[in-house]
């Protein structure tokens, strides 16, 4: 390693995009380079986040990805529908693309560079190409198996559609009054603009295999019947992990040299699958570090991701409950349940702040799945 050698991160997601940004706005005598594979940063997603996720140093940080904010936003279930008022937000990938080209310098990130190897000092791309490194962080999303963690999975198809007098104003979030489909099933309607909006078709399952055709469909369908009418100009899908249970020491190793950021590291809230909030601390706390490097970086990642690990017990206990005690065609039940809470007690559970107090009125009242497999699944 030589002084002049960049911090090299692997991976423009959001991960990595979102730490990358925070370093040069922090730290702008750092060395750095962003390494992506694709061609744009951050892929075709589109992020969401409520209110009471992130603190305000984070949301000074998320300000230039322009979030689209609403103020309220809406659940529909069978028995139960209801409007939250605490703001809901979502973010365009095509702005986390665009902000890294224009804060980053030209050379301290590169796209369509593809990465076969890492090491404690440096990558290597295809072709043969050797970058030295005075430290590495991995923060690209996963490939393939996550071994040691449990998992069940939330996955989508969304279709973004110009749809002009669509009337849609305040955002759905969950309408589970549609047909229960391999495990619970709702649909996702933001309403972007007057004539743009999102639907998506969501499942959480047990498997993490998508049919893209067959739920686009079904999200177009519903669309339409809702009398949105329009023309898709792109399309998203996404399986993001639910975290059941697991070793943490078989999924990150004590002896793992190579630090971790993103969905690969586990940073993701156990029930949603969620990594924005996460990706937005751990950049921020990345900032703030005097040692940039791998084995010191290394320590550091791993030890945030235990503690989280610690912090989402209870999280992985309900999740336990909603896929091994209730029928897949019943876990709409759960949901409806949980949202007879207060308001406060709804958001500090999506922002992991739950107090005890919180803990013990989300397991009050009638269960909504049989009492024995609910108390066997919390158990583990």
């Amino acid at each position: 390693m030589e002084r002049g050698d960049p911090l090299v991160i692997v991976g423009g997601g959001l991960a990595g995009a979102l730490a990358a940004l925070a370093l040069a706005e922090a730290r702008p005598d750092l060395p750095l380079l962003l390494l992506e594979s694709g061609a744009t940063f951050g892929g075709n997603h589109v992020w969401s986040f409520f209110d009471g996720d992130i603190d305000q140093q984070g949301m000074a940080l998320i300000q230039a990805l322009r979030p689209c904010r609403w103020p309220r936003h809406e659940v529909r279930f069978p028995r139960r529908k209801r409007t939250l008022r605490f703001g809901y937000n979502s973010i365009h990938s095509t702005e986390l693309d665009a902000l890294v080209r224009s804060v980053l310098r030209a050379e301290q990130y590169r796209a369509e560079a593809n990465v076969v190897s890492l090491s404690v000092d440096g990558v290597t791309l295809v072709g043969g190409e050797k970058i030295a490194a005075r430290g590495v962080i991995d923060a690209r999303g996963p490939r393939g198996a996550m071994p040691g963690l449990d998992l069940a999975w939330q996955k989508f198809v969304g279709v973004e559609l110009y749809a002009p007098g669509h009337g849609l104003t305040t955002p759905v979030i969950m309408d589970a009054t549609v047909d229960q489909i391999d495990g619970y099933r709702f649909l996702y309607g933001l309403p972007f603009s007057a004539d743009r909006l999102l639907v998506e078709d969501t499942y959480y399952s047990d498997a993490p295999q998508l049919d893209v055709a067959a739920i686009g469909g079904r999200a177009r369908k519903y669309a339409d019947a809702e009398g949105w009418l329009g023309l898709a100009v792109r399309e998203e899908t996404g399986v993001l992990p639910i975290l059941l249970d697991g070793e943490p020491d078989i999924f990150w190793p004590a002896d793992d040299p190579i630090p971790r950021l993103g969905i690969a590291g586990g940073f993701f809230h156990p029930t949603t699958g969620y990594s924005l909030p996460l990706a937005v601390g751990n950049a921020l706390a990345l900032s703030r570090l005097k040692d940039f490097s791998t084995a010191a970086l290394a320590g550091w990642t791993r030890a945030r991701f235990a503690a989280q690990w610690r912090a989402g017990r209870f999280y992985r206990a309900l999740n336990r409950m909603l896929f091994r005690a209730a029928k897949p065609n019943e876990r709409v039940r759960v949901f409806e349940h949980f949202y007879r809470l207060p308001e406060a007690v709804i958001a500090r559970f999506y922002a992991g702040e739950l107090s005890l107090a919180d803990k013990a009125r989300i397991l009050t009242g009638k269960p909504p799945v049989p009492l024995g497999p609910a108390l066997k699944a919390i158990a583990g």
